[in-house]
């Protein structure tokens, strides 16, 4: 899996140069969940070919202001074009918005507004049980969005339904836009509080880690009988020390010298990655 570490970071610059280009974006929570995206993507039945697909999986992004990475990472998968989102995002008109748009192939549902990706998740779980059709859905939703209460009732109707075909990724930075996501509103032992709604329970120690996040997905496959929830620990704006673990990087746009430093930052760490140093040496 190392090719697909090595162009995690490639893929940090395409959002970087999307968010420099549209005059802002969520930088921190995009560069915490790149590899979550990234490695999902990876094993996910989709074809850029045949985007309507009615047994291709399903994947909402409930944490939508993070599109800059989905938009990066489809690009990446051929359905989209990057430099075409480089230059539209956020102008005028364009449907590169600052949040998912179901218009573009590849996105599933316009999203954003948070608490909401995981009810629509067990819609589409039923309906692929009910259909009889083999697709998984998958979701992606942040650590400060756990403080919306239709992600629980949505938790309870997912263990209610047994729903093994639904996987839930928590991308677990610990800060959102006014702090310390314990600070604004404690988790505490979210394993535990997850479990109790009888859903399986994964937690990913190094949530940047496409090894571990590799097999954390291919353990939800094999689960049958109620569905699967990520706990994944990473660290918010992942891939410079000029953004990481900084709540003020949840929605930044960077400087001219910042742009520079976080440029060189990323090339520095795959470079160590390559030569098989840790990624966040």
């Amino acid at each position: 899996m190392n090719t697909l570490a090595l162009k995690a970071y490639d893929l940090r610059q395409d959002v970087l140069d999307i968010i420099v280009s549209g005059g802002g974006g969520h930088i921190g929570g995009d560069m915490s969940s790149m590899e979550i995206m990234l490695t999902l993507y990876h094993r996910m039945n989709v074809d850029p070919k045949h985007p309507e697909d009615p047994n291709r999986d399903r994947f909402v992004l409930s944490k939508g202001h993070c599109v800059e990475t989905l938009y990066a990472v489809l690009a990446d998968k051929g359905f989209l074009d990057i430099e075409e989102v480089k230059a539209q995002f956020s102008r005028f008109g364009s449907e590169y918005i600052g949040h998912p748009h179901n218009t573009l192939p590849g996105i599933e549902m316009n999203s954003g507004s948070l608490g909401h990706g995981l009810s629509v998740c067990v819609g589409m779980a039923l309906a692929g049980r009910m259909d009889q059709r083999p697709y998984r859905v998958y979701t992606l939703m942040g650590d400060g969005e756990l403080a919306e209460g239709s992600i629980w009732e949505a938790l309870m109707a997912a263990g209610h339904y047994r729903l093994d075909n639904l996987c839930a990724v928590i991308d677990r930075n610990h800060l959102q836009i006014s702090g310390n996501t314990e600070e604004v509103m404690g988790h505490h032992d979210l394993h535990a509080r997850f479990a109790a709604f009888d859903w399986h329970v994964i937690d990913v120690a190094d949530g940047n880690d496409v090894d571990q996040l590799e097999a954390a997905f291919q353990e939800a496959e094999r689960t049958k009988g109620k569905p699967t929830i990520l706990i994944a620990n990473t660290v918010k704006g992942k891939g410079s020390p000029l953004m990481e673990n900084k709540a003020s990087w949840h929605h930044h746009l960077p400087n001219q010298e910042e742009y520079e430093q976080i440029s060189r930052d990323l090339k520095a760490r795959k470079e160590a990655l390559a030569k098989g140093g840790a990624a966040h040496e």
